[in-house]
């Protein structure tokens, strides 16, 4: 995608062939900052703290923690160190785990001598597969916002007014995004749309990176406090939902960000189609229930206080509430498969039911019984 109208990715092997550099994403929209991870330890912060995030690209760093952890120690021992500590670090996002066991699976059988050159080559191609597949997510999703637009043409000829929640764009990918890539894509054909931003408290990756990356690209958007969109969606002002998911059960419920299952709520009380884009390793052909997915409960801090930048330039974080009272930080929530209109894969659009999902992916009819 485009930073100042230059192509970049979130993530990518530096110039040095021995480092990772990375998008900072906590200093996001006022400062574009480049990390620099020379470390396991350095990529398991990056994750945990959320340098990173997005469960796409959350997997691609943990594919190169584990490269960064054998150019420090090739040994079986330090394998199995690295994807512990990597594991640890975000428990919802499923992406982590494919990558980690991905990368075990391609090193395990390799002598030490041959692991540290291996890791950064699979690291490199976990990162290029998701580009790809994240593409092909856009272009699966592309016709359901042509539709759009050709409903709306009995309307007045607005634009397709699409709602997303959450950051799935580019930002949480290593390029194209999840949920964004549809709408990069329409952008790209020369489809009129806007989209409404949902802020996402309380870490607000919808108003500071959703908003950042569309802006970047050029694409009309609208920044929407959380509860507003049941209210869009009653007036009419919106066409279809797509949000990303962390995690996807075998019978199609999808964990997505805390708020999420509200709105999905609001588009099924008011006939909105609601989408769900997720690359194949989101799914967790393991799982039949949603209510088996971890949620991650992170710090009450990020509910209890908020970052800002004050006119001089200053980063400053204030209080939101009295001193003293507790705060409750649940970072996802299930919705289930009933409120989703299907699901966008990088294999084409399905329903949101174990039969939809191995129509696309019969391979995995044995894993998901």
């Amino acid at each position: 995608m485009n930073v100042n109208g230059r192509p970049m990715r979130t993530i990518w092997l530096a110039d040095d062939g021995r480092t990772v550099e990375i998008i900072d994403q906590r200093l996001l929209p006022h400062e574009l900052v480049i990390g620099r991870l020379a470390t396991l330890d350095d990529a398991a912060r990056a994750i945990k703290d959320m340098a990173v995030r997005g469960a796409p690209l959350i997997g691609a760093t943990a594919a190169y923690g584990v490269a960064l952890a054998m150019a420090d120690d090739p040994s079986d021992v330090a394998l199995s160190r690295a994807v512990e500590v990597l594991g640890g670090t975000r428990p919802t996002a499923v992406n982590l785990h494919w990558a980690l066991d991905d990368m075990r699976r391609a090193l395990l059988p390799l002598s030490p001598a041959c692991r540290r050159e291996a890791a950064f080559s699979r690291a490199g191609a976990v990162a290029d597969e998701d580009v790809a597949i994240n593409r092909a997510m856009g272009e699966h999703g592309l016709p359901l916002i042509a539709a759009a637009l050709r409903r709306n043409g009995a309307r007045g000829d607005r634009p397709v007014e699409i709602l997303t929640h959450c950051n799935a764009g580019w930002l949480a990918t290593v390029d194209w995004g999840t949920a964004l890539a549809p709408v990069y894509r329409a952008h790209e054909e020369g489809i009129p749309l806007h989209v409404w931003v949902d802020e996402t408290r309380p870490r607000n990756q919808g108003a500071s990176l959703t908003a950042w990356e569309l802006l970047q690209h050029g694409i009309p958007h609208t920044v929407i406090a959380d509860n507003a969109g049941g209210h869009l969606m009653r007036h009419g002002k919106v066409d279809l939902c797509i949000t990303g998911t962390d995690r996807t059960t075998a019978t199609g419920d999808v964990a997505n960000k805390i708020g999420t299952y509200l709105k999905a709520l609001a588009a099924h009380d008011n006939n909105v189609p609601f989408y769900v884009a997720l690359p194949s390793p989101t799914i967790d052909w393991s799982l039949d229930s949603g209510d088996a997915i971890p949620i991650e409960e992170r710090s009450e801090r990020e509910v209890t206080h908020i970052a800002g930048w004050t006119a001089s330039g200053e980063r400053i974080e204030v209080r939101l509430t009295p001193e003293g009272s507790p705060a409750a930080n649940y970072a996802f929530d299930v919705t289930p498969a009933r409120l989703v209109t299907g699901l966008i894969t990088e294999r084409g659009v399905c329903a949101a039911s174990r039969d939809g999902l191995l129509g696309l992916f019969p391979e995995r009819a044995r894993t998901a019984a």
